[in-house]
């Protein structure tokens, strides 16, 4: 029977937001033994960008500390870069906290993903309060994670909701690494956080906003990045969404707020689409913040300033190179290629299943339909970024898996699977 844990056992850490605390509290940490436990609380909801605005840090022997990085967040790494930069670190869910780290340029030596780590194991709720309920018997605090963590000063419910995620993070590691151990995976888990590690080794270059002094932040997007810019086909569209974003953008900047409260993605792709005509057309368009006062007639100006541009202003339309079809155009015209994707997804769900973890975890979807297509698509000359035509036996599965992020143990699970669903009798 779990009990419920409100607050942490040792109290309520105090926030420290001065060079000086953080040097005191680095040389406390120092003191202490074992891997550091770390999380983040961020507002990217809220704010321009996703810094942290929260750094929790707990170690044996040394305790829990909450750390404020606004404002002195040069100090912070100094303070902290060299007791936890090449260390061990637990953190649940890395590839969501690891950027927001390392743009504070502070990087682990070595790494311990409870989130995943529970996956492998096969748990099917791998959040940290079931994790921690379930192998610890205790239910912690919910329902502050969405919260606004730039607001100051902190309330204290708050303070003790953070300091819980880093809580029982070793003990939840040392537990789920006996049970990976057991299940023989820890070096499937090995192999993973390795892979995490790489991804996020470029993590840490950019110009976000932070601290007004011009310490190290996040970096920007681009309108480049937009979900949904490949549906825009034209010149002139493209060039709506461009300046969309970019007025959209420097206003975030300017004045450190989360950019879909300014305009949403979708709503700028929509407006690129549609090319109204007037304030009025544009105030129709589902979402357009037509409540605000000048908004419509700001945004128009915008739009209307950008399509009076000479077109050779404008972006050119670049048809995306891809190894594989969109799922829509393989279904539509290649029938026989999505039934093969098909048969194939049904193997590798199976014995996902039969390893009791998620097929995605097994093999990326993306990469499912890449080998597939690799074995089964046509060769076409319109076409030669295309995979098509790479894989002709079962024999080439594994050596083409090992060209990509797959890991060993996920080559090794997979490929079977991947040969009975394209090489069986079926196609002989």
């Amino acid at each position: 029977m779990s009990h419920y844990l409100s607050a942490p056992r040792e109290g309520i850490p105090d926030l420290l937001d001065t060079p000086a605390q953080f040097e005191e509290a680095a040389r406390e940490l120092a003191s202490g033994a074992g891997p550091f436990a770390i999380d983040t609380e961020r507002a990217s909801a809220y704010r321009y960008d996703d810094r942290a605005f929260l750094i929790q840090v707990r170690r044996a022997g040394a305790g829990t500390f909450i750390f404020d990085p606004e404002g002195h967040r040069s100090a912070l790494t100094a303070a902290l870069a060299p007791v936890l930069n090449d260390s061990p670190w637990v953190i649940h869910s890395a590839p969501s906290d690891l950027p927001s780290l390392a743009w504070l340029n502070l990087h682990p030596g070595a790494l311990f993903d409870t989130e995943l780590a529970s996956r492998l194991a096969g748990f099917d709720h791998p959040n940290l309060g079931s994790m921690v309920e379930e192998l610890l018997g205790v239910e912690l605090e919910k329902g502050y994670g969405n919260s606004d963590w730039s607001t100051r000063p902190l309330p204290s419910e708050w303070m003790a909701y953070a300091a819980l995620d880093v809580e029982l993070l070793n003990e939840l590691a040392a537990n789920l690494r006996d049970i990976l151990a057991e299940k023989e995976r820890m070096d499937w888990a090995e192999q993973e956080f390795a892979a995490i590690l790489r991804e996020h080794a470029g993590d840490g270059a950019g110009a976000g906003v932070g601290d007004k002094a011009g310490d190290a932040t996040s970096p920007s997007s681009s309108w480049q990045d937009l979900k949904g810019l490949s549906t825009l086909h034209s010149a002139e569209k493209l060039a709506v969404a461009r300046a969309l974003w970019t007025k959209r953008d420097e206003q975030a900047r300017r004045d450190d707020i989360a950019p879909g409260r300014i305009l949403s993605n979708k709503l700028i792709i929509d407006i690129a689409h549609r090319l109204p005509e007037s304030p009025g057309a544009l105030g129709k368009i589902k979402g357009f913040p037509r409540r605000k006062r000048g908004a419509q007639s700001y945004w128009f100006q915008v739009i209307e300033r950008t399509r009076r541009l000479d077109p050779s202003q404008w972006p050119s339309p670049h048809p995306t190179a891809s190894p594989v079809p969109s799922k829509s155009l393989w279904m539509r015209e290649y029938p026989e290629q999505w039934e093969a994707y098909q048969k194939v997804r049904d193997e590798l769900a199976d014995h996902a299943e039969d390893l009791e973890i998620a097929p995605e975890l097994l093999l990326r979807p993306a990469l499912v339909r890449e080998v597939v297509w690799a074995a089964t698509g046509p060769v076409l000359k319109r076409y030669p970024e295309s995979v098509a035509g790479a894989i002709s036996s079962a024999g080439d599965i594994i050596p083409y898996l090992r060209t990509t992020p797959a890991r060993q143990w996920q080559i090794e699970q997979a490929a079977p699977a991947l040969q009975a669903g394209l090489f069986s009798a079926r196609r002989l």
